[in-house]
């Protein structure tokens, strides 16, 4: 079992930047590949970006390419999005998911290969 917590979630201005943070307790000795998706209500849940448990491989939404960067640190157990330029379609819901993998540079991009989620955090950008 893991548990994921978010944080840096708020208000910002269009053109500013946060920081969202993921940390992971738990079963956190074995290896896990980890993503962020974001939901606006009544749409869809959005892939949003994706790491690899050995942080070499990532990928990202082309919405947010060039503009968002995931990164972790296995050794506390957090995964981060940092979110620069940000635009008022940002503004969502962002959850954290987490899933064991068995290779160490394999992404995860759909929502139903993740098998832990976070409660989520608020991000709203004004225009």
């Amino acid at each position: 079992q893991v548990m994921l917590v978010e944080s840096g979630g708020g208000l910002v201005q269009a053109g500013g930047s946060l920081r969202l943070s993921c940390a992971a307790s738990g079963r956190t000795y074995e290896n896990y590949a980890m993503g962020w998706f974001r939901q606006v209500p009544g749409k869809e849940r959005e892939f949003v970006a994706a790491i690899s448990w050995s942080g070499a491989s990532t990928y990202y939404a082309d919405s947010v390419k060039g503009r968002f960067t995931i990164s972790r640190s296995n050794a506390k157990n957090t995964v981060y999005l940092q979110m620069n330029t940000l635009k008022p379609e940002d503004t969502a819901a962002y959850y954290c998911a987490a899933s064991y993998v068995t290779e160490v540079a394999h992404v995860l991009i759909k929502d139903y290969e993740y098998s832990y989620w976070g409660q989520g955090t608020q991000v709203t950008v004004s225009s």
